[in-house]
């Protein structure tokens, strides 16, 4: 019987170490309705501003500066955690050293955000991952 569970609890460990490991991207609603409704256009910022990164979205959508809705990409590379609390995860894993969201607001109201942690600067494939789920997630018109 002690052999059993700690065989269990090491696969439930191994399985959990691996699963926290993964990206993945957090998405928050903070408009219950924008689901059910379609988003008829959007603009475009990306802060702080990266040539790059704005053409991989413009290449995924035909975005216009005249529209109320504002999609913008916010990106953060170098980051460093030195503090103690961290000391366990920087062991067992990856900590991550870059971040980027993805946030959808009409004015000033935020209404969607897509959020993921990363261990290197984010990539053409990271948008094109994060734009994706925002496009499954909201009915956005071409």
């Amino acid at each position: 019987m002690a052999k059993f569970f700690r065989q269990t609890v090491l696969v439930t460990l191994t399985f959990f170490l691996l699963v926290g490991c993964t990206p993945k991207g957090e998405r928050t609603f903070y408009d219950k309705n924008i689901t059910s409704q379609t988003i008829p256009c959007m603009k475009l910022a990306v802060t702080p501003p990266d040539k790059g990164m704005e053409q991989t979205l413009r290449q995924l959508y035909p975005f216009t500066d005249s529209c109320p809705y504002t999609l913008t990409l916010s990106h953060k590379c170098g980051i460093v955690c030195n503090s103690h609390y961290n000391a366990q995860t920087k062991a067992l894993g990856k900590m991550p050293n870059s971040y980027m969201n993805l946030e959808l607001r009409r004015g000033f109201k935020l209404l969607y955000s897509y959020y993921i942690d990363l261990d290197h600067a984010p990539e053409s494939s990271d948008i094109e991952t994060g734009f994706a789920q925002m496009r499954q997630d909201l009915k956005l018109e071409e």
